[in-house]
């Protein structure tokens, strides 16, 4: 009896702090769900993003509720033990300030709709990463892979279908080059976005924010001939699809919307060492190489922050080099002084040795 009386107590408080446990993740995956609608409606984020946005506050929330903790109610030192708990876990310290870089985010919508009083992640620094430089292919390996491409396209074959995705696969891989587009924004484009005459395709970005990128004389010949020649192949097997479906630029074997994955698929096929942002930061260091300024990359490519295109400088340092030691005057003169240096040590000497 005494075993009894004591035991019931504790399964009660037990009981009710499982039920508490449970009413603060619900309450957490409710704000996160507005948050989320938030990114997509407000801000208009891409699905992707919102995913990713989604996952990382989970992530965190889950850590709060081991905690016995809410989002609402979070601290600076949640947010700090957080990132230490990541740090512990092996987790590198680029991923820990992107989610910290999220945190932020979901605290400041809070703050501006009057949820909370205090930002915990003020105060809160940024976990140090190293910059890792966008990695990108030589002229020879792009200029080897397009050819490559293009003679694909080029050979003539019994089999439609597969004349289709030669030039499909060769008019990709132009346009990511010469508009150094992202892998999301080619899958989203339509016909109706393409503009050969103008030399020029509408391009909607991050945000659904357009803008509109020129293309080379190259690039339009392919689209050119892939929209003549190679759609209507693969248009014509298209499976039963949504208009909009239906207007999409670039079709897979079924007729069907290319997705990333397969975009990604066919540039490793082309080139084992690129991918699709390969090709774009390729793009971008192979203009700054040739002279193209910053702010003119920066709207190309359609960065927010110009400090995101300033990391294509020192990609192209070797260019940075040889223009400084031309167009400077400390660097020109002792270039000057080498010269006439070397002329006046070697053509006495020279004098000297005739008979």
């Amino acid at each position: 009896m005494w075993f009894s009386v004591h035991r019931q107590p504790r399964r009660s408080i037990r009981h009710k702090a499982i039920i508490g446990l449970g009413m603060d993740t619900s309450r957490n995956l409710g704000l996160l769900r507005e948050y989320m609608t938030y990114l997509r409606v407000e801000k208009g984020l891409r699905p992707l993003t919102c995913e990713a946005y989604d996952s990382d506050l989970k992530t965190f929330a889950e850590f709060l509720e081991s905690r016995h903790g809410v989002l609402l109610t979070a601290t600076q030192q949640d947010v700090a033990a957080f990132l230490e708990h990541l740090r512990t876990h092996g987790i590198d310290s680029r991923s820990a300030a992107r989610k910290l870089s999220c945190i932020r985010g979901f605290y400041k919508w809070l703050l501006l709709d009057r949820r909370i009083h205090h930002d915990p992640t003020v105060n809160i620094e940024s976990p140090k990463a190293w910059k890792v430089l966008p990695k990108s292919l030589a002229e020879s390996e792009v200029n080897t892979m397009l050819d490559g491409a293009e003679i694909t396209a080029g050979i003539t074959t019994s089999k439609p279908q597969a004349r289709a995705t030669a030039l499909r696969d060769r008019a990709i891989l132009e346009l990511l080059y010469a508009g150094g587009l992202r892998v999301s924004e080619v899958t989203s484009l339509s016909t109706s976005d393409l503009a050969l005459d103008s030399g020029r395709v509408l391009v909607r970005g991050k945000g659904d924010k357009e803008r509109i990128v020129p293309l080379g004389v190259t690039a339009l010949e392919a689209l050119s001939t892939y929209l003549k020649e190679g759609r209507p192949h693969l248009a014509r097997v298209r499976a039963k699809a949504h208009s909009a479906d239906g207007a999409r630029l670039f079709l897979s074997l079924r007729g069907m919307p290319l997705t990333r994955q397969s975009m990604w698929v066919l540039v490793k096929a082309a080139s084992a060492g690129a991918s699709p942002h390969t090709l774009r930061h390729s793009c971008a260091t192979h203009m700054v190489e040739h002279g193209a300024d910053l702010r003119s990359v920066q709207l190309l490519l359609g960065h927010a922050d110009i400090s995101t295109t300033q990391v294509y400088t020192h990609l192209a340092l070797g260019r940075l080099k040889a223009v400084h030691r031309q167009h400077h005057p400390r660097g020109l003169r002792r270039n000057t002084e080498e010269v006439e240096a070397k002329e006046v040590n070697t053509g006495p000497i020279a004098e000297e040795k005739l008979p």
